[in-house]
């Protein structure tokens, strides 16, 4: 009894050492293999086998990680208060300098992303932020992804998502937007009356240097008019077309 006994106490020993120094990673992560708390390797994906009780490993995914920064209350350069939030794209590259390097990279990566979206915004004016937000998206990811590189951290983007103005800032821009609109309005129709001056102008500098021009467009005006039933015109013949009636005769006039 007691030699059955320690057999299945020295099988369950081998099976736990067994499974113990066996592990299995899949693609998207590595084991940092430490030895008696010496950095050894990184091993990985698949099967890799370590010395039980003598190594440990840590594992690190290096899928990528999508951070959404909190909204920071930020003062722009020309001094107005606004809430903006983003969102941070990066992975691990380097998992053994991502272990090593610093306690907990994500936190880290989390806090530097909070400070420098508030410093780059900081620096900036509103209208830059309305408008050329994807110039302080380049310039905040430029930023975190070389201060993280020691942490083996790659930053892939950042996405500045929302900008919450005060109520009073957001009336007074759609106001100056309005005005803008209306501005732009008074200008495409002052260019339209310009246009047609100049058209106008032409087409009487036509007529008037051909002989006869303008009384082919008196002509031509009276067909248009014909054309309207039940309409009655006066208007006074032009000398040009009472010299064509039948009967008229200059001399005869005084």
């Amino acid at each position: 009894m007691f030699n059955i006994f320690s057999v299945v106490i020295l099988a369950v020993l081998i099976f736990s050492l067994i499974t113990s120094a066996v592990k299995i990673l899949p693609e998207y992560e590595r084991a940092v293999l430490f030895r008696l708390g010496r950095l050894i390797s990184v091993k990985g994906p698949g099967l890799i086998l370590i010395i039980p009780i003598v190594d440990r490993i840590i594992r690190v995914s290096l899928r990528v990680i999508v951070y959404d920064v909190p909204p920071q209350e930020v003062i722009t350069r020309d001094n107005v208060a606004c809430k903006v939030n983003a969102v941070l794209y990066y992975k691990i590259v380097d998992p053994d300098k991502a272990v090593v390097n610093v306690e907990n990279v994500h936190a880290a990566t989390n806090q530097y992303a909070q400070t420098t979206l508030r410093s780059v915004v900081g620096t900036a004016e509103l209208d830059e932020l309305l408008s050329q937000r994807e110039r302080l998206n380049q310039r905040v990811q430029k930023i975190v992804d070389e201060a993280t590189d020691p942490w083996g951290i790659k930053v892939t983007s950042v996405e500045i998502k929302d900008v919450v103005l005060p109520s009073e800032m957001t009336r007074a821009i759609a106001r100056q937007a309005e005005a803008e609109r209306s501005r732009r309005a008074a200008i495409i129709q002052a260019e339209g009356e310009r246009q047609a001056s100049e058209q106008l102008a032409k087409a009487s500098e036509i007529l008037t240097s051909v002989e006869g021009g303008l009384t082919l467009r008196t002509l031509r005006s009276l067909t248009d008019v014909s054309n309207s039933p039940n309409t009655t015109i006066l208007f006074p013949l032009p000398m040009e077309l009472r010299k064509l009636l039948p009967g008229s005769d200059d001399k005869g006039e005084k």
